[in-house]
């Protein structure tokens, strides 16, 4: 008879998968709250204590720590003084353990969850067999996860034993678990003790979907997400339409991302992760209508998200677009009936949450990784100072806050112009600062005229400020700090163009 020692924290699965094993004839030894189970199921199990000759201690802290657990997995059978020394001590081979962890990661992501009570969800004694069967898997079948009980219960009733292919596919995943498992917990002390760059870092992530392909079709490509963020593509509910692709992930974020900024009825649009319109209103119907009539063609095949439901009204003029995604917190429900007759359009359903935890930016480069505090820092124009001799309206105000808001999602050298909460031009990606400009101006045209400027970062030259005064531009915000700041504020003061200085630059690379 073969030996399987089962002590999980999930049991899904749990009683049906134990009496397979029984039928397979395997003995089952089991520990704590699984012997429960798998008793009111009436499912006969040894006790851990009956293997170890040693009762759980420490309000089960210490129970399957025991030679007679870890020997039992750990012996190389095919090694005869290992062999040997089992015999000596009286220890019997164990074939088969069934173990996942306490629920760290549910413990941490718990409201108000204690110190003590995460102290509490670290396993120790999970791991350690586990790192034990997984080492010795050509002889011992090591399960962490129920989705592989039917495969492995499949195998058995064909093969009499799981093949050593499956055993060292199972092995794998474990120290994927384990390591996942650990880097939870390395997190969560590391942010207790307030080290934000330690001498050493690993990330964990959970696989959500399998890509098509990447940016390219000859890209492979995959999804994974760490579930703390929240407010996050991987946290959106699909109500309609195919899987996302790669650039559909990469576009609805920085849609996102550009969204968050905003508590008014908001409407962003984004095609190759650069907003094409952005526009904010009294409602969402007419931040939409802002929004598209930004760029009506560049927003084409595009990501749209909005901070509000959306509405009947709003879908029907949505539907005259080809869009790949939108993205609302809520839809009326005939909003939905128009949207679903769009064949390729995915629909998407997320809590639109402005005040997102702050998380850190990776980027991969060759052979490492580049790590920040995301630009999360909320804007206070209250420290804004005006360089030139004229002063911002209200609404003037209002709309450099619009456009700053906007220009810090854009990809740099960035210039946006802005009129009456929308953009109506956008200069992005350029690499010198007066071409971005032309381009925002170029796509802006008259409608320039008493209209905003916001740039990411300050003006090495007075060439933007001097574009500006001939287009009619009323008002410029830029970080400041070039050495020829004054060129600009002169040129300014020569156009009647008011120019603050915000003292932060959002370089977006």
């Amino acid at each position: 008879m073969k030996r399987v020692l089962i002590s999980v924290s999930n049991k899904i699965g749990l009683i049906d998968f134990a009496k397979e094993l029984i039928k397979l004839d395997y003995e089952i030894i089991s520990t704590g709250g699984t012997k429960k189970t798998l008793a009111s199921a009436g499912i006969k199990t040894k006790s851990i204590s009956e293997i170890t000759n040693f009762p759980e201690i420490m309000d089960g802290r210490v129970k399957t720590l025991h030679p007679n657990v870890h020997a039992a997995l750990l012996c190389v059978r095919d090694n005869e003084e290992h062999m040997k020394a089992l015999e000596d001590n009286k220890i019997e081979l164990i074939d088969m353990i069934v173990v996942n962890l306490y629920p760290f990661k549910d413990t941490l992501l718990k409201k108000d969850v204690e110190h003590e009570e995460l102290i509490e969800n670290i396993d120790i004694g999970g791991p350690s067999m586990l790192r034990s069967a997984a080492k010795n898997y050509k002889f011992v079948t090591v399960i962490v996860d129920p989705e592989d009980y039917d495969d492995v219960i499949a195998e058995i009733k064909t093969l009499k034993n799981t093949s050593l292919k499956t055993r060292e596919y199972l092995a794998a995943k474990v120290f994927r678990h384990s390591a996942s498992y650990d880097t939870l917990i390395a997190e969560y002390l590391t942010k207790k003790v307030g080290e934000e760059f330690p001498e050493s870092i690993t990330l964990t992530y959970e696989k959500v979907q399998s890509l098509r392909y990447g940016e390219n079709p000859h890209q492979k490509a995959s999804f994974y997400k760490s579930s703390f963020v929240g407010y996050s593509v991987s946290s959106a509910e699909q109500l309609h339409g195919k899987e996302l692709s790669y650039n559909n992930i990469q576009d609805a974020n920085a849609a996102l991302e550009i969204l968050k900024e905003f508590d008014d009825p908001t409407v962003v649009s984004v095609k190759h992760m650069n907003p094409c319109g952005v526009g904010s209103g009294v409602n969402i119907l007419e931040a939409w209508d802002k929004a598209y009539s930004a760029d009506p063609i560049s927003i084409f095949g595009g990501i749209v998200v909005a901070n509000q439901k959306l509405t009947k009204k709003m879908a029907q003029k949505i539907s005259e677009v080809f869009l790949e995604i939108v993205i609302a917190p809520s839809y009326e429900k005939e909003a939905i009936d128009i949207l679903i007759e769009k064949k390729n359009i995915r629909i998407m359903k997320l809590t639109m949450d402005n005040t997102v935890k702050n998380y850190k930016k990776i980027v991969s480069v060759m052979d490492g990784l580049l790590i920040q505090d995301t630009d999360n820092n909320k804007i206070n124009n209250e420290d804004w100072k005006i360089v030139t001799d004229a002063s911002p309206t209200e609404s003037e105000l209002k709309d450099l806050l619009f456009a700053w808001k906007v220009v810090k999602h854009v990809k740099s050298n960035a210039i946006v112009i802005a009129k009456n909460g929308q953009t109506v031009g956008i200069g992005a990606g350029q690499m010198n600062r007066i071409g971005a400009a032309e381009i925002a101006f170029r796509q802006a045209s008259l409608l320039s005229k008493n209209a905003v400027l916001a740039s990411d970062a300050f003006f090495p030259m007075p060439d933007v400020a001097k574009l500006s005064g001939e287009y009619g531009i009323k008002a410029i915000v830029q970080p400041g700090g070039s050495i020829k700041d004054n060129m600009s504020i002169e040129e300014c003061n020569k156009h009647g163009i008011i120019m603050i200085f915000t003292d932060m630059r959002h370089f977006k690379h």
